[in-house]
């Protein structure tokens, strides 16, 4: 009767064990279904308002200054590698044009442009936008004995040089920045009242022939510094005093995106706006302003932007801007970046003030402990923060991203073109061929957002640098995927360009590019490829969960029908008795007869 026993447990421990194994498995599966899926951000959402999806690290530099061509290129590198994708410049007016209509540089013998061209080339190859501050008035064309900041005799000759400007970066700088701090009179007209109905009177000649230049270019208003009361004599305005001013001299059709200043001062970023006080969130009281005359729908951009960290020893009468620590610095300035991101639909750019100086602001100044970067190239601990920060918002997870989103990065000719029939009101366009985009993003399908159109040209698509990794899109003669975007009519399309890449888990990030292809369509009439949006979906797939019930079913089947079979298998047969003849047993294999036992009682006499 023993062998049938210990079989039946062996049986019975084998299933067991293939049971635990297999449920473990579909634990495992579920926890990578599921549980993984519910882990995943939660996607996207669009930034419906034009200028405000885009990568909002943004810093000031002073090249303009800088001599040694080194420094230039360390500068720009250092940006680029921290995952800032704006530098604010300005062009000086009295460099470029020293006299009317004259664009040559005496003293060096060359054109007064090579210097700024300089510039805007190396932003260019680190793929940095470049947004213009345009001010500083030549000699020539201000008062006699006015200080340098002073506005023109005749606004028209501004108006003029922001033309001459704007075609001469056509299709480089998109983004210009109309004057300085007007509601000063250090950056007005120097001991005279500040004048807004002036100021828009500029505003509106520059903005009519900027546009005239190229009607795509992007013109932000003059940001205003921050002030809390009005001088008497109106030498200086608060921001929001002479903001509202601005509206009711009808400022409102003559910029396309607002600037301001958003200095933290001693404030922490998520310190409540007050009119009465300077800190980060006094933008917001700006806002209001702007809705109340009907202007919501542009974005804001932070012209000047930070905390200043001048040391402990530093004279408090000289802390014209509060002052913080380093850490809290850094802290501070990814802070009210990321609160700008989540409360501020209509916040843009944010460029922080400044990246690096070139040695002419003392450490003697406050302004001197604004830098991201010392003199020397070392970098302060808001680099750091700042290039972490940044480098969380260069892929992108499920969800939709507009054109000038933080993943996508620019490489080539690609200009923004505002039009109302686009998603987020603005698309980005290129005709030159070479010109790329690269997408970053973990997920397994990429929608592409396009428009189609008789003068359409191609983009060529790989990804993981493997032409036509993950699509069906058709092959030219050379083997290349490609999209095309040629169509008898205008038309808006999304196209599944991505799609089932692979099924992931954690997601892994994939790079997609898009280049302007030098062959078309016979039909189009050239080579325009216009880019829209792009949405990143992640399909779950449900392969590891089927193997593992496999799995799980295989070994139930396996132990119930090992069990059976032993159930099924006939018994042993019962050991007979084997005949004894006592008279054969020898005396001491003859036992004698055991005792009964009592219960309790004891042995019987």
């Amino acid at each position: 009767m023993a062998e049938r026993p210990r079989s039946l447990r062996r049986v019975v421990l084998l299933g067991t064990a293939s049971l635990l194994v297999a449920i473990a498995l579909v634990a495992e599966v579920l926890a990578l279904g599921p549980r993984a899926a519910s882990a995943l951000p939660a996607p996207r959402l669009p930034r419906e308002m034009p200028a405000t999806d885009v990568n909002p690290f943004g810093v000031n530099i002073f090249l303009d200054k800088e001599v040694e061509e080194w420094k230039k290129r360390r500068t720009m590198e250092m940006i680029a590698e921290a995952g800032i994708g704006w530098v604010k410049q300005q062009f000086s007016w009295a460099e470029i044009e020293p006299s009317p209509d004259y664009f040559w540089d005496d003293k060096y013998d060359k054109s007064s442009w090579e210097k700024f061209d300089r510039i805007v080339d190396l932003a260019e190859e680190y793929g940095l936008e470049v947004i213009a501050r345009l001010d500083r008035p030549p000699e020539w064309a201000r008062p006699a004995g006015s200080n340098p900041e002073a506005p023109p005799m005749d606004p028209h000759a501004y108006a003029d040089f922001v033309y001459d400007f704007v075609r001469h970066y056509r299709g480089r700088i998109h983004y210009i920045q109309i004057w300085n701090e007007p509601n000063l009179h250090r950056e007005w007209r120097y001991g005279s009242p500040v004048d807004p109905v002036a100021y828009v009177t500029l505003l509106r000649l520059a903005y009519e022939r900027a546009k005239e230049a190229d009607p795509n270019v992007q013109v932000l208003s003059a940001p205003l510094a921050a002030r809390t009361t009005d001088d008497p004599d109106r030498l200086n305005l608060s921001d929001l005093t002479f903001l509202e001013e601005m509206y009711q001299a009808g400022a409102a059709p003559y910029f396309d995106i607002m600037s301001a200043n958003g200095y933290g001062f001693e404030d922490p970023p998520s310190a409540p706006p007050d009119p009465a006080r300077m800190n980060f969130r006094r933008v917001e009281l700006l806002r209001l302003v702007m809705e109340k005359y009907g202007d919501g729908n542009k974005a804001v951009w932070l012209n000047e932007y930070g905390w200043n960290a001048a040391p402990e020893r530093f004279p408090t009468e000289r802390l014209y801007w509060g002052r913080v620590g380093l850490e809290e610095q850094a802290r501070y300035t990814v802070e009210g970046i990321a609160y700008a991101q989540t409360h501020w639909p209509w916040a843009g750019v944010i460029c922080i003030w400044y990246f690096r100086q070139v040695g002419d602001i003392p450490d003697t100044l406050a302004e001197h402990y604004f830098r991201m970067v010392n003199v020397d190239f070392t970098p302060q601990p808001v680099y750091a923060a700042v290039r972490d920060s940044a480098a969380a918002l260069s892929i992108a997870t499920p969800g939709w991203y507009e054109e000038m989103a933080p993943p996508v990065r620019r490489r080539g000719n690609w200009y923004p073109v505002r039009d109302e029939r686009a998603s987020g009101g603005s698309y980005l366009a290129s005709s030159l061929p070479g010109s790329r985009l690269v997408f970053a993003f973990q997920g397994t399908d990429v929608s592409l957002r396009v428009r189609k159109g008789p003068d359409g040209g191609r983009l060529l698509v790989s990804v993981d640098g493997i032409t036509g990794r993950g699509t069906a899109l058709p092959r030219d003669a050379y083997g290349l995927a490609y999209l095309d975007l040629y169509s008898p009519q205008e038309e808006w399309v999304d196209v599944p360009l991505v799609q089932s890449l692979g099924d992931e888990y954690p997601l892994r990030s994939h790079r997609l590019e898009l280049t302007v292809a030098d062959e078309k369509d016979p039909a189009s009439t050239g080579h325009l490829c216009v880019v829209d949006a792009l949405e990143v979906r992640y399909q779950r797939s449900y392969t590891l969960f089927g193997v593992a019930s496999s799995i799980l079913f295989a070994g139930l089947l396996a132990s119930t029908g090992a069990l059976a079979a032993e159930l099924r298998r006939a018994p042993p047969p019962r050991p007979q008795p084997v005949p004894v003849n006592p008279w054969t047993l020898r005396p001491e294999q003859i036992k004698p007869p055991e005792k009964e036992s009592g219960s309790g009682s004891g042995d019987r006499a």
